[in-house]
């Protein structure tokens, strides 16, 4: 029988439920600055949520492969699940209400949120079931290392690289070149083809973790903490020549946000695997189908932006205008409660489908 580590659970669903809440407040006009990414260089509270979920897919990566062997059977359902996350993203990526219900060609986004957790968790499976820990972590040094000297030093048309956005930045270059006018952004994409390789970067520190919490080790949240500690650190260290930034996925992104991953799974593990302390169970109940439950959300709000209603405005200003709005609140506020039921909906539909031990994978 598989041991069962609660507080994985948790800070899987837990990170669902904040992707939910930072992608659909009330208006976009009014939000608190610490719901809002950064700009450029730099991080919020908001930039943790993604790089979280990757980490927690490495560590999820060695619970549910630690008895598998890398043989055809294993790749097979691995590639089928890297298929299917990546189908599911080109989906929401090209899905409109308008017949025949997929946008131009030229409007879709190819990379996307889903798309980079499939092709991630991909590259960290069969990293894990063919190293061993000692060979995972130069692969991730090279990783983080090299990267920053391609940003940072290889030549671009015989003039220096920049970390700025600007066209002579490496991952933004490679990205308008590749996909054109299929990203984000006119000129970069947060999810482009480049900035990948640390976000494998990022699931392969959660695979170290999953492997502490699964040794025999004792006082494992003390270790926890301290290798979060250290990465915080030494991320920061690194930011002084290879600035923090979400949209790059910077080496020293990668290094800040999988320490604080450590932390706050440290002290999760704490109260409930060590001290028993039950608390955060209807986060669990979304972590067992938190890529079922983030699918929907992003697919209903699409829906809810796109179906309009009285005066031309759409399902989703409109639950806002008339149910949040109030003179007594600020514009923020109004905003932030109706992410907040959003999310409450999305957290009593995981409870319900968890009852019904209705497990969708993915």
């Amino acid at each position: 029988m598989k041991e069962r580590i609660i507080s994985v659970d948790i800070f899987r669903g837990l990170t669902i439920a904040l992707m939910i809440l930072v992608n659909t407040p009330g208006t976009w006009e009014y939000v608190f600055p610490p719901l809002r990414h950064a700009d450029w260089h730099g991080y919020t509270p908001t930039d943790l949520v993604f790089p979280f979920f990757l980490f927690i897919v490495g560590t999820s990566i060695v619970f549910a492969y630690r008895n598998k062997e890398p043989n055809a059977a294993t790749y097979r359902k691995i590639s089928i699940r890297t298929l299917k996350l990546i189908g599911l993203g080109l989906f929401l990526g090209a899905f409109t209400l308008s017949f025949p219900f997929v946008k131009d060609f030229a409007e879709i986004r190819f990379p996307g949120v889903l798309q980079r957790i499939g092709v991630v968790f991909f590259f960290a499976a069969v990293l894990y079931l063919n190293a061993n820990w000692k060979a995972l972590l130069g692969i991730c040094v090279a990783i983080l290392v090299g990267y920053w000297i391609w940003l940072g030093f290889v030549p671009f048309d015989g003039a220096a690289p920049t970390f700025e956005r600007a066209p002579n930045n490496w991952a933004n270059y490679i990205d308008l070149q590749v996909f054109g006018t299929h990203m984000y952004k006119d000129d970069y994409d947060p999810e482009g083809l480049l900035s990948t390789f640390p976000s494998i970067a990022s699931s392969l520190l959660g695979i170290f973790t999953g492997l502490i919490l699964l040794s025999k080790r004792p006082k494992k949240e003390v270790l926890l903490l301290a290798l979060g500690a250290a990465m915080v650190v030494l991320g920061y260290l690194w930011d002084l020549a290879f600035p923090i930034n979400k949209a790059l996925w910077s080496s020293s992104f990668v290094l800040v946000t999988a320490g604080w991953a450590n932390i706050v799974l440290a002290l999760i593990y704490y109260l409930t695997d060590v001290k028993g302390i039950q608390f955060g169970s209807i986060f669990k109940y979304t972590g067992a189908n938190a890529i079922t439950v983030y699918f929907l959300s992003s697919f209903i709000t699409k829906i809810f932006y796109s179906v309009e209603v009285a005066d031309g405005m759409s399902l989703h200003g409109w639950l806002y205008e008339k149910i949040f709005v109030h003179s007594f609140l600020s514009g923020e506020m109004s905003s932030l409660l109706y992410g907040l039921a959003v999310v409450s909906f999305y957290l009593l539909l995981a409870w319900w489908m968890y009852r019904r031990k209705i497990f969708i994978k993915v």
